[in-house]
């Protein structure tokens, strides 16, 4: 490597894909150095994806209990009770270790970590505070921040950042957003006792999923007791005494202990110094790359959420992946964004991959659609009416399974192996010639027969 600078590569960001980028530039021999001006690990890590699930969890541990009854179980529910700031010490315990883990991670691997906040001032420079460094490459990955619409009282709104480290739980909660990041919050909060409402201006949420998949968690949601209102948004929020009176475009207003809104992010570039460098930015405020991930400025990378590609923490890990073997490897290999499965850890999960029916139809395929909903096996003896849904989208014509869509318990953990039978191009055919695990529910992918359209 070039002695001519002070790094081969500094990354701004260590995130899930800035740290990935760090670690395995290092270990083909480049000298890095990544800046963070916060904690290691970025938004998944601290306030994202691995806080949510433990508090997924947690939320879910009241209705194993009512369940355990069925099961011959004596627990008294009316004297259990749950205390929020142990789940949340807890959870920070964790999160604590997991930072430990990054830094040991990085520093084994060689690469310098330097805190602070970053700043291009030249194509090949980066201040942190009042020092200067100077590399061959630069590699932005900032990752995104949550978007607090400009409405009176917006001081009064929380984001998904604040969720987890809230004193106390309050008795109602508002949150105001239909993607996933609000679906998966409100049910959260149900589980936890929290009286919740969700507004979302749109005629129904999870805009981009699946239409069967979006209706059946719909009425699966209001089962749970979370009063759902869709067409309607928040015009202003006051606070009170005690509480926040919130205002709806329809004229209703709503008391309540907390309003969270949960409406959009957006790329993390304030500060970096980019435009003026010369890095160019797309209509959404994302920095624009090419299909390597290079910016306008060819010594200044980018990759993650920053470059508005599906903001899922092992997106940014291939990319980063992909760019340390093209900066620092063999120069080869590409991304391919085709068939990603994902999850919504909503109750209950969503799990899907590949192409919804919309999309199918929409890119001209004649499909056939398969179709099963249920009672999973667990409930039977405990009397909950919870129900499941599994969905498979067929081309008539190459038989190829297009999409694969769940609903309900451990909906992730199945998605993620049919992901693998998914990208390898399985067929209906092979789909129906798989013996199916009994008794489980996954079984259901390999024995619905017959299409319902």
């Amino acid at each position: 490597m070039s002695d001519s600078h002070d790094f081969d590569l500094i990354v701004i960001g260590a995130g899930s894909g800035g740290v990935r980028l760090a670690r395995m530039s290092a270990q083909r021999g480049a000298r890095v150095a990544v800046v963070e001006s916060r904690h290691l690990g970025g938004t998944c890590v601290n306030i994202g994806c691995v806080p949510k699930k433990l508090f997924v969890y947690g939320a879910h541990v009241r209705e194993e209990l009512e369940d355990a009854a069925g099961y011959g179980w004596n627990i008294p529910t009316d004297d259990v009770s749950f205390d929020w700031p142990t789940l949340v010490a807890n959870k920070n315990a964790e999160i604590d270790r997991l930072n430990g883990i990054y830094g040991r991670l990085l520093e084994n691997a060689g690469v310098e970590i330097i805190n602070g906040t970053a700043s291009l001032q030249g194509p090949n420079t980066v201040a942190v505070g009042d020092k200067t460094y100077s590399a061959k490459h630069i590699t932005v990955a900032t990752g995104s921040w949550p978007v607090v619409p400009d409405i009176p009282g917006k001081e009064c709104l929380l984001t998904s950042n604040d969720m987890f480290y809230l004193p106390q739980l309050p008795r109602h909660a508002v949150i105001w957003g239909g993607g996933y990041i609000a679906v998966e919050f409100a049910g959260i909060l149900a589980g936890l006792g929290v009286e919740t409402t969700l507004l979302y201006r749109g005629d129904l949420f999870l805009r981009g999923f699946d239409g069967d998949v979006r209706r059946f968690t719909e009425t699966e949601m209001r089962k749970k007791g979370v009063d759902l209102r869709f067409g309607v948004t928040i015009n202003s929020v006051e606070s009170r005494d005690d509480h926040y009176q919130v205002n709806l475009s329809n004229g209703d207003t709503l008391e309540t202990g907390l309003v969270m809104a949960a409406t959009g992010r957006r790329a993390l570039v304030d500060g970096l110094g980019l435009t003026d460098l010369g890095v160019e930015l797309t209509a959404s405020g994302h920095v624009k790359v090419d299909d390597h991930f290079q910016t306008a400025v060819p010594s200044v990378y980018a990759l993650g959420d920053v470059i508005g590609t599906p903001q899922l923490t092992p997106v940014a890990l291939a990319q980063a992946m992909v760019l340390s073997r093209r900066l620092f490897g063999d120069g080869q290999g590409d991304m391919d964004y085709s068939a990603i499965p994902t999850a919504v850890f909503c109750q209950p999960n969503i799990g899907t991959v590949g192409l919804t029916e919309e999309e199918a139809r929409e890119a001209g395929h004649q499909v056939s659609v398969f179709r099963s909903e249920f009672r999973p096996m667990k409930y039977t003896l405990s009397g909950r009416e919870e129900r499941c849904l599994m969905k498979l989208v067929v081309d008539k014509e190459t038989d190829k399974v297009l999409g694969a869509h769940m609903v309900g318990p451990d909906a992730g953990e199945i998605t993620q192996g049919l992901a693998v039978a998914i990208k390898a191009g399985a067929t209906k055919a092979q789909f129906d010639s798989t013996i199916g695990i009994h008794p489980t529910s996954a079984e259901e992918f390999v024995t619905m027969r017959e299409p319902v359209a």
